[in-house]
C-alpha cells in the first residue's frame, strides 16, 4: 500500500495546525510542526538554524512513514515552491500519493489569529505579515495540478 504525503502550506495563523491535526486524525497519520518540537525542546521560534535541523529530522522520519506506506503531514508553511516541489519529488520516489492543502487569509485575520494564539517571542507583526506575505510563493492552478489532491486557497472560517 504506498504512502501519501500531506503537505499543508500558508503563512502563521492561516490554520496549518488546525487543518494539519485534524488530516492526521482522519487518517492515522503522523504529523510533522517544527514549532511544537522546537517549544518542546526549549528552543527560540526564531531560531532559523534549528528549525532547518527540525525539519530536516521531521523529514527523514517522514520518508519512513511514507516508505511504510503510512501517512506523513507537513506543515511546514513551506513558502517556497522549490521546498514543495522537493517534498512531492521525494514523496514520488518512494511511490507515495501527495497532497497540497494551501490555506490563506486576509492579513488582519492572519493578525488576529496569530494574536490570540500568543505563542511568538518576539510577538509577529503586521509589519513581519507584510514582508512575508510579499516572500510567500502561493500555489497556483498549474502547481496544484500536479498533486493527486491540490486545493486552495482555503480559508479555514469557511470549513
Amino acid at each position: 500500500m504506498p504512502g501519501r504525503l500531506i503537505i499543508v502550506c500558508g503563512l502563521p495563523g492561516a490554520g496549518k495546525t488546525t487543518v494539519a491535526r485534524r488530516m492526521a486524525m482522519d487518517a492515522a497519520g503522523v504529523r510533522f510542526c517544527p514549532d511544537e518540537w522546537m517549544e518542546a525542546l526549549g528552543v527560540n521560534l526564531w531560531d532559523e538554524a534549528f528549525r532547518a535541523r527540525v525539519e530536516t529530522l521531521q523529514w527523514d522520519v517522514a520518508l519512513g512513514v511514507l516508505a511504510g506506506g503510512g501517512t506523513a503531514v507537513i506543515e511546514w508553511g513551506t513558502w517556497a515552491r522549490r521546498e514543495r516541489d522537493a517534498l512531492l519529488a521525494a514523496a514520488r520516489q518512494v511511490g507515495a500519493a501527495a497532497e497540497l492543502h494551501f490555506l490563506d487569509a486576509a492579513d488582519e485575520v492572519l493578525a488576529a489569529r496569530i494574536a490570540a494564539r500568543n505563542r511568538e517571542d518576539p510577538p509577529i507583526t503586521a509589519a513581519d505579515l507584510g514582508q512575508w506575505r510579499l516572500l510567500f510563493q502561493a500555489p497556483d492552478a498549474g502547481e496544484l495540478a500536479g498533486y493527486d489532491v491540490g486545493i486552495g486557497p482555503v480559508d479555514i472560517a469557511a470549513l
